[in-house]
């Protein structure tokens, strides 16, 4: 049975914080709320909770994965990106945007792009996702919450509890929020590419 966290949206309560990651550390996975919705999400070593996040939203395992970042220190970590993407990345983090770059040797092979090496990147503009990321003090491997036979991705934490609560050991309501995905952007080959149009503004990557 999963455990269900009422946290603060502004002012994320410090002892739930730190229960979430404590729950995150022992390889539950956990749903949380983003800037762009509600996300599954799982310590980045841990197989077996990645399992159970394919599992549960019936994906294939090279489906392209995130590493959700506190900052851009963390990025510079796991990810190749020259001094162009890398300003035009700062420039527009926290933020509804997923960058798709060359992952470094740090991220785990299984969660890379089996052909292509690449692994996304985000720094979410969301207080609940960066305090859970700062107490953590490493990125979390997380996909948006769309689960089998669903268009969109869900919204609704009560919602997410009835269909979810046997499922993963921790649902974080931080209220209900609209269906704002990211907008994707592939930098892993040095030109610049749109994915996927979202909610971030993806003039200026044009």
């Amino acid at each position: 049975m999963s455990q269900f966290f009422y946290i603060h949206p502004d002012n994320p309560q410090v002892r739930l914080i730190k229960q979430t990651c404590e729950l995150i550390k022992k390889g539950e996975v956990i749903v949380y709320p983003t800037d762009s919705g509600y996300a599954i999400g799982c310590q980045m070593e841990n197989k077996k909770a990645l399992d159970q996040i394919c599992t549960i939203r019936d994906i294939p395992k090279e489906h392209n994965f995130t590493l959700m970042c506190r900052d851009m220190s963390e990025l510079s970590i796991y990810a190749r990106v020259n001094n162009v993407a890398f300003r035009q990345i700062k420039n527009n983090t926290p933020g509804p945007y997923t960058f798709i770059l060359k992952a470094t040797k740090e991220v785990p092979k299984r969660l890379q792009n089996p052909k292509r090496k690449t692994i996304g990147i985000r720094v979410p503009n969301n207080a609940i996702a960066l305090a859970i990321l700062e107490e953590l003090g490493e990125p979390l491997m997380s996909t948006t919450l769309i689960l089998p036979n669903a268009a969109m991705a869900e919204t609704d934490p009560e919602q997410i509890r009835d269909k979810l609560e046997k499922r993963i050991g921790l649902i974080v309501h931080g209220g209900y929020l609209g269906e704002q995905p990211t907008t994707v952007i592939d930098m892993s080959e040095g030109e610049t590419t749109i994915i996927r149009r979202g909610s971030g503004d993806p003039s200026q990557f044009e």
